[in-house]
């Protein structure tokens, strides 16, 4: 492989407070908790010692605060990447846990004709396409180092899937990426040569609220 080595770590954001247990997906006001807040500190120790040259955040304001000290520890700017937001769902504002909540309204029902799109929201392919442009954008401004986008948990299993080659239509609880995890890309020019995956915060994993729609 030839041209310049270059990596990009998608970074979901730390634990959410939602005390109602709704799918907040693209609702404005749902912040970090106090323990999703030690999570973006792990993060950013986490890449403390790496050659970030670029933070960029989905525009809500989780993925903001979860940036935040990623990159004040590399004297960055957050830049604000809409590419990188939350997929979009009808079920916003609601409960959606199985067994309980809008799920078991009929009139819902409609929107769930189809998990391979999905029916339901955003589909996958759309979600796939602007992850792809985002991480291709940041590879380009930050070629020869690295950078970082925080997003959240659907998009970046999306763009992971994609990367692969693999099938975006996925059971949501195979999906490894959990809070304020990162994945990493890394390039040779614009050619993908490996993917990783760690978890700085694994260990406060137990402590965490189950959280709908991250």
């Amino acid at each position: 492989m030839s041209g310049p080595r270059t990596t990009v770590h998608l970074l979901r954001h730390g634990e959410v407070f939602n005390p109602e247990k709704v799918l907040y997906g693209r609702l404005p006001g749902y912040r970090l908790s106090d323990l999703g807040e030690v999570m973006a500190e792990r993060a950013a120790v986490a890449l403390r010692d790496r050659d970030i040259a670029l933070v960029v955040s989905s525009p809500m304001e989780r993925a903001q605060q979860t940036a935040h000290p990623v990159a004040a520890v590399h004297d960055l700017e957050i830049q604000t990447d809409p590419l990188l937001i939350e997929a979009d769902n009808v079920f916003e504002g609601q409960r959606v846990s199985v067994g309980d909540g809008v799920l078991k309204q009929p009139s819902t029902w409609r929107h769930l004709w189809n998990p391979f799109r999905p029916s339901w929201g955003e589909p996958y392919d759309e979600v796939a396409a602007r992850m792809s442009a985002a991480i291709d954008d940041a590879r380009q401004k930050a070629e020869g180092h690295e950078a970082v986008l925080v997003s959240h948990q659907l998009p970046i299993w999306i763009a992971r899937l994609n990367a692969e080659g693999r099938r975006l239509w996925h059971d949501p609880r195979s999906r490894q990426c959990t809070l304020a995890s990162l994945t990493s890309l890394t390039f040779h020019g614009p050619s993908l040569v490996s993917i990783a995956y760690t978890e700085p915060s694994r260990d406060l994993l137990d402590g965490a609220s189950p959280i709908a729609g991250a």
